[in-house]
């Protein structure tokens, strides 16, 4: 466990990640479709306020490429990398005592697991938001992550401006989503047995998007100012179009069509 803000807070030099250019586009296509109001979310923190460099806490069992990562992103001045650790248990103490604003977590480490990871931090109310950098694009892991309330799931194969635009995204309230895994949800949907493009209402919308938020139904009752049956009844509805089972595949429905939903309904039913 290496903590940055500490005496003796090394620095890796490896790399993690190629570095070349790359599309920056997912974590902002994704803000649009996902990003609260107030920028929060249960078991994080608000927005990291512009201007504010984004405090960010490593968490991989990889030496090499925790400290390439962690090398990476000291490159952009705007991001501050607090510390660094190999295991869960190592890094629910680094998130106590630093309150970084993103944890960047793998998915596979010993003991502890990156998911029970992220749901220990949200039981102890800790403000840190949770990104997932794995090599893994299995769905069972993106969904059991995201209802874990992490704040987005990332590839290994994520270019070093990705990545940074992903944390800044992550930090800003946003909800990200790996551009290949937005791709392969798309196709999912488009080509699984009897999906047809979802006739949502705008009110049914609306509601999908605040799913996406993290909103709970009483809050998207407030803020829609609608009784809370009548948001559970579109949210009934909303699933059963979409063809989805429960309100995390949902979100990723909304996700991963980035907003593109029928606009034909111009009234709010």
């Amino acid at each position: 466990m290496v903590n940055e803000d500490w005496p003796g807070g090394s620095a890796g030099t490896g790399h993690g990640f190629h570095s070349g250019p790359g599309p920056a586009s997912r974590a902002a296509e994704a803000a649009a479709v996902v990003r609260r109001p107030d920028g929060d979310v249960a078991g994080a923190g608000g927005p990291v306020t512009a201007g504010h460099a984004v405090k960010i806490v490593i968490v991989e069992d990889h030496a090499l490429v925790r400290e390439g990562t962690a090398e990476l992103l000291r490159r952009d001045p705007g991001l501050r990398v607090l510390g660094q650790a190999g295991t869960a248990e190592e890094a629910l103490e680094l998130l106590s005592d630093l309150r970084p604003d993103i944890a960047l977590v793998d998915v596979e480490l010993p003991g502890m697991n990156g998911i029970a990871l992220a749901r220990t931090v949200a039981d102890r109310g800790l403000p840190t938001r949770i990104l997932i950098l794995s090599a893994y694009d299995d769905y069972a892991y993106v969904i059991g992550a995201l209802e874990a309330g992490v704040a987005g799931y990332l590839l290994k194969t994520s270019s070093a401006q990705e990545l940074t635009a992903a944390v800044r995204a992550a930090a800003g309230g946003a909800l990200v989503l790996d551009e290949v895994l937005s791709r392969r949800l798309t196709r999912r949907w488009r080509t699984g047995p009897g999906r047809t493009s979802p006739a949502l209402t705008a009110r049914e919308t609306e509601v999908l998007r605040l799913i996406a938020q993290g909103l709970p139904n009483k809050q998207i009752a407030s803020q829609l100012g609608l009784g809370l049956r009548t948001v559970e009844s579109h949210v009934s509805s909303l699933l059963g179009k979409l063809g989805v089972n429960s309100r995390t595949e949902a979100a990723l429905y909304a996700v991963s069509h980035q907003g593109a939903f029928p606009s034909s309904q111009r009234r709010h039913t």
